[in-house]
């Protein structure tokens, strides 16, 4: 096999973990899934390495309605919704009006992902820091946690939190900063989810490897943003929600505790900050 087809080759499914865990943030749609079928196999997957439960993210707002179909197809599938920072010069009132609409839904279990963006230039500053006002504002309506993407951004996203008062819950999804800015965030009470970044070897992950380390468990989720950011040693290769187990599992070695005891403690954290009920799709 060559090195190209080896990189376009899935990750092998691990071996089950000893106790069950959320991928606190993945999408399913860009994984491929279109169908309540598709749906099923990659959670089917997932739950057989020891991710029982899923949330499935939007990016736009087309996205927002086939997450929240999605999460009606299998028990084990929540959703989150809202626009995505980069596409915040095109919200509108439409926009508004459809997240408005889908927000208060049961399956939906966050905000998110919103945030800002500074890293990629489709959308300035100034809208998206309207739009994510608003989705603040969203979540603080609809009493559930604000998820958050923040890339090359920190600062703008602690003042305009407090500017406008954080939901009771803040999620910072795929956490990207080093030590120092998570102690900030902890200590703000917000909760930090970690991706297959937090596992990469290379140097720009030390201070992100560090953060990883330090923060309290009850404020520690794991996901997968599948499919981008896979784990190591498979950085590159296609992700999906069932990678979560090599995440957590790369994770307790850095915390120096067993997988089991990270498994159980994020998982009761998720459990907490999305409010899940203990479902099963038998």
């Amino acid at each position: 096999m060559s090195k190209s087809d080896k990189r376009r080759e899935p990750p092998p499914v691990p071996e089950r973990l000893p106790t069950p865990i959320v991928d606190a943030h993945t999408h399913l749609d860009a994984c491929g899934a279109s169908t309540a079928a598709d749906v099923r196999e990659i959670v089917d997957r997932a739950e057989s390495a020891g991710v029982d439960r899923v949330v499935t993210v939007a990016d736009d707002i087309g996205s927002a309605r086939w997450v929240v179909d999605a999460s009606t197809w299998d028990d084990r599938v929540f959703a989150a919704v809202a626009l995505h920072p980069t596409r915040a010069k095109d919200f509108g009132a439409s926009e508004r009006e459809t997240l408005e609409r889908l927000a208060p839904d049961p399956r939906v279990v966050a905000v998110g992902e919103t945030g800002l963006d500074y890293y990629w230039d489709y959308s300035p500053p100034r809208p998206q820091q309207e739009a994510f006002r608003w989705h603040i504002d969203l979540a603080k309506r609809v009493d559930k946690p604000l998820m958050i993407h923040d890339r090359d951004a920190h600062a703008d996203i602690l003042r305009i939190l407090e500017e406008e008062g954080p939901p009771s819950t803040v999620v910072f999804h795929c956490f990207s900063g080093d030590a120092e800015f998570a102690r900030e965030c902890v200590r703000a009470g917000y909760v930090l989810s970690f991706a297959g970044t937090a596992t990469f070897r290379n140097a720009n992950a030390k201070g992100l490897r560090e953060a990883a380390r330090l923060v309290p468990a009850e404020q520690m989720l794991v996901e997968t943003d599948a499919p981008f950011l896979t784990p190591h040693p498979f950085r590159g290769r296609p992700n999906e929600a069932y990678c979560a187990n090599y995440t957590l599992r790369d994770l307790a070695e850095l915390r120096e505790v067993t997988p089991e005891e990270l498994a159980a403690a994020t998982n009761r954290t998720a459990e907490h900050v999305f409010r899940l009920s203990r479902t099963s799709s038998e």
